[in-house]
């Protein structure tokens, strides 16, 4: 018997695969090779989903591998925010993704710690009647729980998936409810843990402050009385004479003519004036000590 020939359009699609698959593995050309891979999925067209295309499964096969060459590829660029809706413009709803894929954007997502990006894709996906008789759908389950729901706390939800779902055996069903308890106590004693580290901190928080409102109260009362010292100092001063003679002077340098000879009384009285308040201001009491 003759090997069964693909279609020129899945030949097409190999050899852009082909290609793809070098650019990756060998000359670690990414963008080259994501282009490989739309290429490729274009070629293919939209009816090549799961159960569909114009050969047994050809078609469906070398699309869902383009597209894990692509979302490696994506990756190595560090784009994975459009791996996902890069893969949906080929497969366009989530209950049509290949296992493989689905498997793949799982982990990749878990791993650049983004699992709330799969929460409703995989949740879709498993509640699909179509894809619960495929014979990876237990795998996909189990890492649907481990990579998403539980890390994100998902508890309720988790178990009501694992006792709705009535492809997998009772024994594997208790195994799935048992990890589910397992993370959930771990949950609760990482947040308890939290939650103690959050007190002891704020404790430490109002003790710092309170040590430094302390200080602050403490400095405001002693510059306070550093004013009252200050202003009680300045009350002795003859404030009197000093304003007089200001106004004296301010009539002198802008009023009057210091050469003019009817200047010279205003002149010889401002000059007395100013000692006599010097005299005051440096008293013995104010008068600083004269250093040799």
């Amino acid at each position: 018997s003759e090997p069964l020939a693909w279609p020129p359009v899945s030949a097409q699609a190999a050899s852009l695969l082909e290609e793809a698959a070098d650019l990756l593995v060998l000359h670690r050309d990414f963008a080259a090779a994501v282009e490989r891979c739309e290429a490729g999925c274009d070629s293919l067209g939209p009816g090549t989903g799961p159960g569909t295309g114009p050969g047994p499964e050809s078609s469906a096969e070398v699309k869902c591998s383009l597209c894990v060459v692509g979302i490696q590829a994506l990756a190595e660029m560090n784009r994975w925010r459009e791996v996902l809706s890069w893969v949906l413009q080929y497969y366009h709803v989530p209950e049509h993704l290949p296992p493989k894929v689905l498997e793949l954007c799982i982990l990749l997502y878990s791993k650049v710690r983004e699992p709330q990006v799969m929460l409703e894709i995989g949740s879709s996906w498993l509640r699909d009647q179509t894809n619960k008789s495929l014979p990876e759908y237990g795998s996909l389950l189990e890492l649907y729980l481990l990579h998403v729901l539980l890390p994100l706390g998902r508890f309720e939800g988790a178990e009501e998936l694992v006792r709705g779902c009535g492809v997998i055996d009772s024994e594997r069903q208790l195994a799935f409810l048992g990890a589910i308890c397992e993370s959930r106590c771990q949950w609760t004693q990482r947040e308890e843990m939290l939650s103690a580290a959050e007190e002891q901190q704020d404790a430490a928080t109002e003790t710092v402050l309170g040590a430094l409102s302390q200080k602050l109260l403490t400095l405001l009362t002693l510059l306070r009385r550093a004013l009252r010292s200050v202003s009680s100092h300045f009350y002795l001063l003859p404030y009197k004479k000093m304003l007089l003679a200001t106004f004296l002077l301010y009539l002198v340098v802008v009023r009057l003519d210091p050469a003019s000879p009817t200047s010279l009384p205003f002149i010889y009285k401002l000059v007395q004036l100013f000692r006599q308040a010097w005299a005051a201001v440096f008293s013995p009491i104010h008068r600083p000590p004269i250093q040799d």
